[in-house]
């Protein structure tokens, strides 16, 4: 039992986060309020996340870019199409968060490490994470601005320069002082700099669900309700592994780079999206639960992807 709740420590404390939020929103509300604090917690986490991100694995997907554009098209155009008619079904507050949700880059750590333990090409869930994150500077304003201009007043300009500032700025720093020598001492703890960024994860979820409350979202939420949320995320999560792996069979990939197309066309960072729904005044509670779902269905695939390559190799 204690191994078992060891394992998935992270996902009871986004629970545990989320319901402290929610439940204390009043009491916390003047500390969720400074954008400052939020944002240098999400400079801090992306810097711990892109440290440990290897360029030599990235250089040998660009030799082979098929799959990699492959996965980048999918997570930038596909992930959002495939969230947008949700907008009419769900209230707006969970409609806006899940759009939000679609309009994310890749996420940096899970990503690659799921597409490694599914026998796949783990480069090109890299390169994925790095193109996406870099372009969010310039899709996330511009998906924001035409969907959700009605529902939120953050001005296209001045999200995309805090995007620059706070999601590609500690990517380039952390990769520059990789090249400066840092390289082994990130490799020897990548496991604390993990540790380190899921700790600011949990930091914003809890601001996100005191901002998120104070935005009338969630007050008249019922259990019927989070499960539609729930099942609408968790379907555009598998939908999109699908159709990533579909077509990376169709233009006859090798087995191993469509595996990694599946994952890193589906998979969506909670660290920006948290930032984002939180700034648009929409719920957090989507991408919570698209991330949670995808940690979970994700799991499972890799065993099976794994499991079909050792009785093929037996």
């Amino acid at each position: 039992m204690f191994r078992r709740i060891r394992a998935q420590w992270f996902l009871l404390a986004l629970a545990i986060a989320y319901g402290i939020g929610h439940l204390g929103a009043e009491s916390f509300a003047g500390l969720a309020s400074k954008s400052g604090l939020r944002s240098a917690i999400l400079f801090a986490v992306m810097w711990a996340m892109g440290i440990t991100l290897r360029p030599d694995a990235i250089r040998r997907s660009v030799r082979s870019p098929t799959a990699s554009l492959l996965a980048i098209g999918i997570n930038m155009i596909g992930v959002p199409l495939l969230c947008w008619p949700m907008m009419f079904f769900l209230p707006t507050e969970y409609a806006g968060g899940l759009f939000v949700v679609g309009l994310v880059p890749c996420t940096l750590a899970s990503a690659s490490v799921w597409t490694r333990k599914a026998g796949g090409d783990d480069s090109i869930a890299m390169i994925t994470t790095v193109v996406t994150n870099l372009a969010c500077i310039a899709v996330v304003p511009l998906g924001v601005q035409m969907v959700l201009a009605m529902h939120t007043r953050v001005a296209p300009l001045a999200q995309m320069e805090k995007l620059l500032w706070f999601v590609v700025l500690p990517l380039v720093i952390a990769q520059g002082m990789r090249r400066m020598g840092l390289s082994d001492w990130a490799d020897r703890n990548k496991t604390r700099l993990s540790f380190f960024a899921q700790l600011g994860i949990l930091v914003m979820v809890f601001f996100g669900a005191i901002v998120s409350r104070s935005y009338g979202d969630d007050s008249g939420s019922d259990v019927a309700m989070i499960t539609a949320v729930g099942i609408a995320a968790i379907s555009v999560h598998l939908t999109a592994l699908v159709i990533g792996y579909v077509w990376a069979a169709i233009v006859k990939l090798p087995r191993e780079e469509q595996i990694a197309v599946s994952f890193a066309a589906s998979q969506k960072t909670l660290m920006v999206g948290l930032q984002i729904a939180i700034d648009c005044g929409v719920s957090v509670l989507p991408m919570m639960i698209y991330h949670i779902g995808q940690l979970v269905c994700d799991t499972v695939i890799a065993s099976r992807f794994s499991k079909r390559d050792q009785s093929r190799e037996a």
